[in-house]
């Protein structure tokens, strides 16, 4: 008599709803969000791995190919300017010209002299001077420019993961709660 109930608009007894029956849809759908999960997990993993060491390495390959390319060329613009600025030498008549077999020894003589070294008049350089002072004081202030951005920064969550991806995300896993609670309310 605990367990039951008495419904006071028709006075009878009613007896406690019998119990649910498992609940596989639910159980079946948790897997199966479970499995994409994991196989979205391991995608991840087999692009971080797989696919970016692969475009790196392409992408060292194409400059050190570039910078290769800018090499050949420079030597070839190199070796034409070369060829274009030679001047051929008239042809000498080679003569055989004995060369003294032993070194002869010559004396140097080292003399100090007493030589002035050439000063600026300093009325000259004062002048100068002073025309360089009325010469900047009638030029306009330089200023110096201060540095604008031109573009946002790529910098964030948003940014590297995609702010479309994270909203469609964000709407399949509403979708999936919505569609559970449907199928647990239809099936209980």
């Amino acid at each position: 008599m605990a367990f039951e109930e008495i419904n006071f608009d028709t006075g009878r007894l009613e007896s406690p709803p019998p119990e649910e029956r498992s609940n596989r849809t639910f159980i079946f759908i948790a897997i199966g969000l479970i499995v994409l999960a994991l196989v979205a997990v391991a995608c991840l993993a087999a692009y971080a791995l797989v696919v970016v060491p692969r475009q790196r390495q392409a992408q060292a390959n194409q400059i050190a190919t570039v910078n290769a390319q800018n090499t050949e060329v420079a030597k070839s613009i190199l070796a034409t300017t070369l060829a274009e600025a030679f001047t051929p030498t008239p042809a000498v008549k080679a003569t055989n010209t004995p060369i003294p077999a032993t070194p002869t020894n010559t004396p140097v003589v080292v003399i100090p002299t007493n030589t002035p070294i050439p000063t600026g008049d300093p009325r000259t350089a004062t002048v100068a001077a002073l025309l360089t002072q009325a010469a900047q004081a009638t030029l306009p202030a330089v200023r110096t420019p201060t540095p604008t951005a031109t573009a946002l920064p790529a910098t964030g969550f948003a940014d590297e993961v995609g702010a479309p991806m994270l909203l469609g995300m964000a709407l399949f896993f509403l979708a999936v709660i919505l569609i559970t609670r449907r199928l647990r309310s239809a099936t209980g």
